[in-house]
């Protein structure tokens, strides 16, 4: 579900809206309440909205019944005052009433909480940190909560004053698609940006509003741009060697739904393709990585990627055996690169997540790399390897296949993601290397090793059984 459809509900009819909340599932911007709910309790649940990316809280909703908010004497005000009086710094929060029929057939209305991202992290009166994850609002430890002040540092970004920028610089046309997408056609310009958080407190335009839906956003923001680039070889190669095909080096530009769009389009053009049988029984003409999954990692890259870096921009490399996918910006601190099935929702450009996702441009970060993985393993190809350097994050698509299940059977849990490591390099890896990218000991990195080597895939490389600079390389068969 993405937040638009939340918007929707909230502008149906009274006796439609409590029942279309109802249905609606819980999500990252999405939580439900009871009318019955303490100040105290609620405040946990703002803190972890603005903790992420902000949301929506409809209260005088539970057990699939609409309550109302009517006959509870001073309850609203409590519940409006949560804020204030349970967090710290206080959450940004604007409450409405929207008009319902409960579940005894009177008129009635539910309390609507819109929580506004927060530049700084949230805490409870008592020290206590939440922050929205899927559909739970998530307590974190105090690691995770030292990470996302770090992470908060980085995000406030998007939700920057673009300099120079007013509302005349913005694209009406992809102003009105966006209403459209979220059901507020005759909602004026302004309000549906100040609704997402795109206008700051003062009514400027935020870096994330001008990259959104600017009509040149490159003049402020140069860097943001997609470059892709298509390789003859398998290797790269520098100077006289390398491998880039002749007018393959496209750069693009435009405001974030559109260059999305041209990427996509200019890679479907660019990628090379092989003749497989498809499910109607034909041999058709198919990418050597499924488009879903490349796609899915340029979506990311794009929403994704750190717009403050200057003078760095997003590269999207098609090899013969292989696509790489490099972006700007390290992952959140609550992400660990060698576990990317187990990251955690944290978006650094929280504004931009949240209307690419109303635009269906983008899903949540965890689900994006979910989906990339399923992809590549539906047709039987080896798994995605995500790289961390000091500056910028790798995703490596290799068109290369899973190993067999006999053989699997016989290697140590894990032996894949060492032998997609191996294969992602430009060159031959050491020890340490790979134990590092992988995210195991050096002795569980050395026992998969040794077991990938009794196989066949891998051979070791060095003039001494210590020989510091040895390093393991894929045999022949495996290249």
């Amino acid at each position: 579900m993405t937040s638009n459809e939340v918007d929707h509900a909230l502008g149906l009819p009274p006796q439609e809206v409590g029942a279309a909340l109802l249905a609606l599932p819980e999500d990252q911007w999405f939580d439900r309440k009871s009318c019955l709910i303490s100040p105290r309790k609620l405040a946990e649940a703002l803190a972890a909205f603005a903790n992420a990316e902000g949301g929506i809280v409809a209260i005088g909703l539970n057990n699939g019944q609409v309550e109302g908010m009517k006959g509870l004497g001073n309850k609203e005000n409590e519940l409006r005052q949560a804020s204030i009086d349970f967090t710290s710094p206080p959450v940004r929060v604007s409450f409405s009433r929207v008009e319902c029929i409960d579940r005894g057939q009177q008129e009635n209305y539910l309390l609507i909480a819109r929580v506004e991202p927060g530049e700084r992290v949230h805490e409870l009166s008592n020290g206590e940190c939440y922050l929205r994850v899927g559909d739970e609002s998530r307590r974190l430890t105090y690691t995770q909560r030292q990470e996302l002040e770090f992470d908060k540092g980085q995000s406030q970004y998007d939700g920057f004053a673009a300099p120079g920028v007013d509302i005349t610089r913005l694209d009406r046309t992809l102003l009105q698609q966006f209403k459209s997408s979220v059901g507020a056609h005759d909602i004026e310009d302004e309000k549906i940006l100040r609704a997402r958080s795109l206008l700051t407190t003062n009514g400027d335009i935020t870096n994330g509003g001008y990259l959104l839906f600017g009509t040149y956003p490159q003049d402020v923001f140069p860097q943001a741009y997609i470059r892709v680039l298509r390789f003859l070889d398998v290797k790269r190669g520098t100077g006289a060697r390398l491998g880039l095909e002749e007018g393959s080096d496209i750069r693009i530009e435009g405001s974030i739904p559109v260059a999305i769009q041209e990427a996509s389009r200019k890679i479907e053009e660019l990628i090379p393709k092989r003749r497989a049988l498809s499910e109607s029984g034909l041999f058709e003409a198919r990418s050597i990585v499924p488009r879903d999954a490349w796609l899915e990692g340029l979506v990311n890259a794009v929403i994704h990627r750190s717009y403050s870096l200057a003078g760095d921009h997003i590269r999207f490399e098609i090899y013969p055996n292989r696509i790489e996918v490099e972006s700007p910006g390290r992952f959140p601190g609550l992400a660990n690169p060698s576990k990317p099935l187990e990251i955690s929702r944290f978006a650094r450009n929280p504004r931009i997540a949240r209307v690419c996702a109303d635009l269906r441009i983008g899903q949540e970060l965890g689900e994006g790399i979910k989906r990339i993985f399923e992809e590549m393993r539906r047709v039987g190809l080896t798994d995605p390897v995500y790289q961390q350097t000091s500056g910028s994050v790798r995703l490596t698509l290799a068109a290369i296949p899973r190993i067999d299940a006999r053989i699997a059977q016989r290697l140590p849990v894990g032996s894949q993601k060492v032998l997609d490591v191996i294969r992602s390099a430009d060159s031959p890896l050491g020890t340490g290397q790979i134990s590092e990218a992988i995210g195991m000991s050096r002795p569980a990195t050395n026992l998969r090793l040794k077991a990938l080597e009794s196989e066949g895939f891998i051979r070791w490389s060095g003039k001494s059984p210590k020989d510091p600079r040895a390093v393991w390389e894929l045999t022949e068969d495996w290249a």
